[in-house]
């Protein structure tokens, strides 16, 4: 179903230095560092990338402000080292965000506590040569409005990041690491680990497209699956142990904004005395997240009544004019987290730092399993990998000078939206759309596909902006091959408020026309997208029986 069909190459005898299992966020950068340090590498994920975890987070770029609590300095400070980084590096997709943090009076954390956690934040975002401007005066006036004004608040302001789309993030990874040389393949089920003699010799994998096994043989298998890493080893007959991960769900909902919405992000505690967020995203609310232990198969991951029902109440304590009820649900989603598994021990404690698990002792030396990592430290878990196999890295250095400016930034926006609109013949609202989802540079790309047909400059929904050019550009370049690939994760317009089943019969349509689809491959296509979509954002039934509070950990 490519415009430009590309045959995926047989792997089978293939020998890679480096074969990375799980195309999330973590093994992406493992799968990119190591191709740029010119190790042959292969990287294979069974669904499509960023499909598990990495789409389900809460889409922020953070060093972790709640850890200090915690004592994990080391991860604070790494932690803000790389969103300094990922800002720099990656400025259409990672932008500096306002965060409030609302303290009711009876909160468990007491004013003193806050500001001297702030203040060491503060410090340690200076030292990693994160900017700290923070634009205090409208924003907290306006939330100090919304909330419940029969109780005396206590606000701080403080400045992280967001990623509204890690998708597209893991998206340009993938890129980056098939132009150093690396063979990447979604799509892809990594059936065993084969072994000899105490070490690893190699993966038996099924090519899901067209359901052939192939073999390759490796020096290193690195299994980076986050929470289906317990999976990848039992399947492999490999027995640690104790289990690896110790799955803990987050779930999250999106609403539409209501009267009084915060335009900053907010930091507050729920009812029960848990951080949550509530953050403008993609035109809508996001709201998350939970804790809740979660053993089962990571992919069938969905809120529960529960869940959902412990984030309305403890959102509408803090803005009870909202009166947000289930019907105002946009959809709800859910992921499961790869803690490490620690028996006994609460959730709230356990550490958010990644860990590596040489299979050596259990008779597969030249296995790794990455245990934990997050969106923002992704990068840092990569150079932790490559060192481990013997890849030479040092830690790349932090950039004290000042980084463009946000009139810096828009500039360079407006500028490349008049150059794409020019030469792709398109409006400039769908310009000034796709470099900011995509930057300058590949928006010429895409323009120039766009420029070549009046198919391609269609329009993919009648509410939005985005055109066909940009799936094909996604299924020419970024490996998307389905259309849940194209339209939830390169182009991720099926993410958006307006979406339905007519907006994905709209976009199958007029992206099978440019792509040469026949009839039975678009309506094969539209049922694939909107299974996996119901799958992924569940609209929760609009009543449910009301729990007590607290009911959820």
């Amino acid at each position: 179903m490519d415009p430009a069909p590309r045959q995926r190459a047989p792997l089978d005898g293939e020998f890679f230095d480096v074969v990375v299992i799980g195309g999330g966020v973590s093994g992406t950068a493992i799968a990119r560092l190591c191709a740029l340090a010119r190790r042959r590498t292969l990287l294979v994920e069974q669904n499509d990338f960023a499909s598990g975890t990495t789409s389900r987070s809460t889409r922020i770029i953070h060093g972790g402000l709640r850890y200090l609590e915690h004592g994990s300095i080391a991860l604070v400070r790494e932690s803000l080292a790389e969103r300094e980084r990922l800002l720099r590096e990656r400025p259409h997709l990672v932008h500096p965000m306002q965060f409030l943090l609302a303290l009711r009076p009876n909160a468990l954390h007491n004013a003193m506590t806050v500001r001297a956690g702030l203040w060491m934040y503060r410090r340690m975002a200076a030292r990693s040569g994160a900017a700290t401007r923070e634009r205090n005066g409208d924003a907290l006036r306006q939330l100090e409005s919304a909330l419940d004004a029969g109780r005396h608040w206590t606000l701080y302001s403080y400045q992280d990041a967001q990623c509204s789309f890690p998708e597209r993030l893991v998206a340009e990874w993938v890129s980056d690491a098939a132009a150093a040389g690396a063979v990447v393949r979604n799509h892809t089920h990594a059936l065993k680990v084969n072994r000899t003699a105490g070490r690893v010799r190699g993966l038996l994998l099924r090519d899901l497209l067209t359901g052939a096994e192939q073999t390759v043989e490796a020096e290193w298998i690195i299994n980076a699956t986050g929470p289906w890493a317990d999976h990848v080893v039992s399947d492999s007959g490999i027995v640690p142990n104790e289990r690896l991960v110790g799955g803990v769900r987050g779930s999250h909902i999106v609403l539409p904004p209501f009267d009084g919405a915060p335009n900053a992000a907010v930091y507050c505690e729920a009812e029960d005395g848990r951080p949550i967020f509530v953050i403008p995203w993609n035109g809508t609310l996001l709201v998350g997240t939970t804790e809740v232990r979660d053993f089962s198969d990571p992919s069938q991951a969905q809120p529960s009544d529960d869940e959902i029902d412990y984030l309305l109440r403890s959102l509408n304590a803090v803005f009870p004019q909202a009166h947000v009820t289930r019907r105002r649900i946009l959809y709800a989603f859910a992921g499961v987290r790869p803690l490490p598994f620690a028996p006994g021990k609460p959730m709230s404690a356990l550490t958010r730092h990644h860990s590596l698990h040489d299979h050596s002792a259990e008779g597969a030396a030249g296995m790794i399993s990455v245990v934990g990592g997050k969106l923002t430290t992704a990068a840092f878990v990569a150079r932790d990998v490559a060192r481990a196999i013997g890849i030479r890295v040092v830690e790349p250095a932090i950039d004290l000078s000042p980084g463009p400016s946000e009139e810096e930034l828009e500039q360079a926006v407006n500028l490349g939206s008049r150059q794409i609109a020019q030469l792709g013949h398109l409006p400039r609202v769908t310009a000034r759309a796709m470099a900011e989802w995509y930057g300058v540079e590949t928006s010429m790309t895409m323009a120039r596909i766009a420029r070549a047909s009046e198919a391609a400059r269609a329009p993919l929904c009648p509410h939005g902006t985005h055109v066909v050019a940009e799936v094909l550009y996604a299924m020419r370049e970024e490996f998307a091959i389905t259309l849940s690939d194209a339209l939830l994760r390169r182009v991720p317009v099926a993410l958006g408020r307006c979406w339905s089943r007519e907006c994905t019969r709209t976009a199958a349509m007029a992206i099978g026309k440019a792509a040469g689809w026949n009839r039975k491959l678009v309506e094969e296509e539209i049922e694939r997208l909107e299974e996996e979509r119901a799958r992924f954002l569940v609209k929760p039934a609009e009543y449910a029986v009301e729990k007590p509070s607290g009911a959820v950990a």
